[in-house]
């Protein structure tokens, strides 16, 4: 997400950097540079052309600071503007006063609305919330038995919606069920075409004249650019959109339709989808997003991550047990899932500040997630007794492993030798004070001493 923007703007700032003085010229010739990557990025030109405006005002009349270097206050400006291009706040579903929560996911054909629809109920129901999947495309039946498949998966319920019914009666027996049932929040998946058309229009302007809605999210493909907040425009000027949902951003997308879209249709970005898994669904934040583009990284973000797929428990009994060297491969087996659960490894270095600097770098490490799949498939070919203690792990044992593997003896000596390291790593730090446990008390100044 953003990766050749991100890399072409780091340029552009690295020359910034050296800069001694900021000048009218120099700031002009880095904006030219910016509106370049921003346009090869997809964003669209008139929000380009009013960005680089914005940002060159202000920079030619920065008052230079003493807390930052000329290029970094120039960085900051660009920053702060980006932000506010992204919305500025972040904003998410009201689900406060009316009840029931009312959603209706709108937008054109393989766009991923019902898929979307799904991720959004778990998000809800882990929040607190009883919400009702209700099925409304009845011209495509696959979509109907995909959001049941989904609602079960998800132990959410789904309204029993046929092919032959009315998208509009649908949607108001729904609401009938939720008010007997007790729901408290309805998301109405509904129908798509390849390209906007009056019925389709028509058909979601009935459905929100018979209901009253508290939301109407448009669910646009990342993947298509320009074209995505063309039509995020066109339903806006229909419906009334209160949001966007963007899918696909873990792919190829440049970036250029979440930077434009809030310009042009004026309604925020309130969630992206980052994957097909039904947990890959993110709240959109524009000043992480922001620090993200320029190459800043998102702690926040990846702390989130971690906080959800990490019991505080587990981690107190993972931290003792490093303590005291009992740290096991079954535990190392525990750690590889956990990381898998907070996304792909590119994901999640992406939010790691400074990452791009080193990505640049010729001998630069590569996130490879097979070699992570390739790890967890030679543990999980180990016995128990084995992953409690790796010594008894002989010759014949690793050929069995790496038979069971798919792998060769080569690649499970690799994780052998890995993981031993790492304890060995662990015990000399343990005698160190501050680290791990340290026993060494350090001395309190003289002034402290009783």
């Amino acid at each position: 997400m953003f990766d050749n923007l991100t890399d072409r703007l780091e340029g552009v700032f690295k020359k910034l950097r050296g800069t001694g003085k900021l000048t009218e010229e120099n700031i002009k010739e880095s904006m030219r540079e910016v509106r370049m990557a921003l346009l090869e990025a997809d964003v669209n030109f008139q929000v380009v052309k009013d960005f680089i405006a914005r940002v060159t005002e202000k920079a030619v009349g920065l008052e230079v600071t003493k807390s930052l270097s000329p290029g970094q206050q120039v960085i900051k400006v660009v920053h702060d503007e980006l932000v506010d291009l992204l919305g500025g706040i972040t904003e998410q579903i009201r689900l406060d006063g009316r009840q029931p929560v009312t959603i209706m996911m709108a937008g054109l054909q393989g766009s991923g609305k019902t898929t979307t629809s799904g991720k959004l109920a778990k998000m809800l129901k882990e929040k607190g919330r009883k919400p009702y999947l209700v099925p409304a495309d009845v011209y495509r039946p696959a979509a109907i038995e995909q959001l049941q498949i989904l609602g079960k998966s998800l132990d959410i319920p789904v309204h029993n919606s046929t092919t032959d019914m009315n998208p509009v009666e649908i949607c108001q027996q729904a609401m009938l069920v939720a008010d007997e049932k007790g729901y408290d929040t309805l998301i109405f998946d509904t129908a798509g075409r390849l390209h906007v058309d009056e019925k389709l229009m028509a058909e979601l302007q009935d459905i929100q004249n018979s209901i009253q809605l508290s939301e109407i999210l448009f669910v646009a493909d990342s993947m298509t650019g320009q074209d995505a907040v063309t039509v995020a425009d066109t339903f806006n000027k229909q419906l009334e959109i209160t949001g966007v949902v963007l899918t696909k951003m873990e792919g190829d997308a440049r970036g250029g339709a979440a930077i434009s879209i809030k310009s042009v249709t004026g309604k925020p970005i309130k969630f992206i989808g980052i994957g097909e898994a039904l947990d890959a669904l993110e709240i959109f934040h524009p000043d992480r997003v922001a620090s993200r583009i320029l190459g800043m990284g998102d702690v926040l973000t990846l702390i989130e991550k971690a906080e959800a797929v990490v019991d505080k428990k587990e981690a107190d009994k993972l931290a003792k047990k490093l303590r005291h060297s009992t740290f096991t491969l079954e535990d190392f087996l525990e750690q590889i899932q956990q990381i898998k659960k907070m996304g792909s490894l590119d994901q999640i270095m992406s939010m790691i500040p400074g990452i791009n600097k080193l990505k640049q770098l010729k001998d630069a490490p590569k996130p490879d997630e097979k070699e992570l799949a390739k790890t967890e498939a030679i543990i999980r070919s180990m016995t128990r007794k084995e992953r409690k203690n790796y010594k008894i792990i002989n010759a014949s044992r690793r050929v069995r492993i790496a038979s069971g593997s798919g792998t060769s003896v080569t690649e499970v000596n690799r994780v052998i030798k890995s993981y031993s390291a790492m304890l060995k790593m662990m015990k000399k730090m343990r005698g160190k004070p501050g680290l791990i446990s340290g026993k060494k008390r350090r001395k309190m100044p003289k002034g402290m001493r009783r």
